[in-house]
């Protein structure tokens, strides 16, 4: 699993995310590996692909209807969106919410990621049984220093904790993931993908980065 989470970067603002996408499908295709792009939430309905799946950067635990300026997972789901980040660094919420919408992706068949901050997270929510939990250390985020570099002890014992809690649920590594080697090594320690942001969107050349991450991973 390999999930680019675009954030609300301009460098892949208006028509620009177009290219984005179309880069992903080709590198998707020549290494036959699973990518996955998080567009920002207003330019979801302009990116949907049938190479590379779609996934929301966060949803609401909330209904269908009078619920102005939510993320509905249903809707969602209508605009062949297959799945979302929940619960990122950027946009926590209660832990009731993250387990209602687990609940509610997987009742949809929809891709649930949940993101935590450290192991005593990871181990928590792997019993909701999300697909995949994507552990990111926040201070890591965007500083170009990968956590399978710089604290690998957090993978192994993330890893541990989840296989402890859920035979269903994969660890995704994040957090400042900025090269091949990084992945590699991410890949080494157990992590089943990676969750990456910066480290390819702001790079100036996208194909490049991306089969560059792509072949580490396979």
């Amino acid at each position: 699993m390999f999930v680019i989470n675009c954030k609300n970067y301009q460098e892949i603002s208006g028509e620009k995310i177009l290219k984005f996408v179309k880069t992903a499908e080709t590198v998707s295709k020549k290494y036959k590996i699973k990518i996955v792009i998080c567009p920002p939430q207003h330019l979801i309905g302009k990116v949907s692909s049938k190479i590379i799946d779609i996934f929301a950067q966060h949803v609401d635990d909330s209904k269908i209807g009078s619920t102005t300026g939510f993320i509905i997972p249903e809707l969602l789901k209508i605009s062949n969106v297959k799945g979302s980040l929940i619960n990122h660094s950027e946009h926590r919420i209660p832990p009731t919410e993250i387990k209602n919408l687990v609940l509610k992706l997987k009742s949809l068949k929809m891709t649930s990621i949940v993101c935590v901050r450290d192991v005593a997270e990871a181990s928590k929510y792997a019993k909701i049984e999300p697909d995949y939990i994507a552990i990111e250390p926040p201070e890591l985020i965007g500083s170009g220093k990968a956590v399978s570099t710089e604290q690998p002890e957090l993978i192994t014992k993330a890893v541990t904790a989840v296989k402890k809690q859920s035979k269903k649920t994969k660890l995704l590594c994040g957090a400042g993931i900025v090269s091949g080697q990084d992945v590699s090594k991410a890949k080494e320690l157990g992590s089943k993908g990676i969750l990456v942001a910066s480290g390819i969107i702001k790079s100036k050349d996208w194909n490049k980065i991306m089969s560059e991450f792509a072949k580490s991973m396979v």
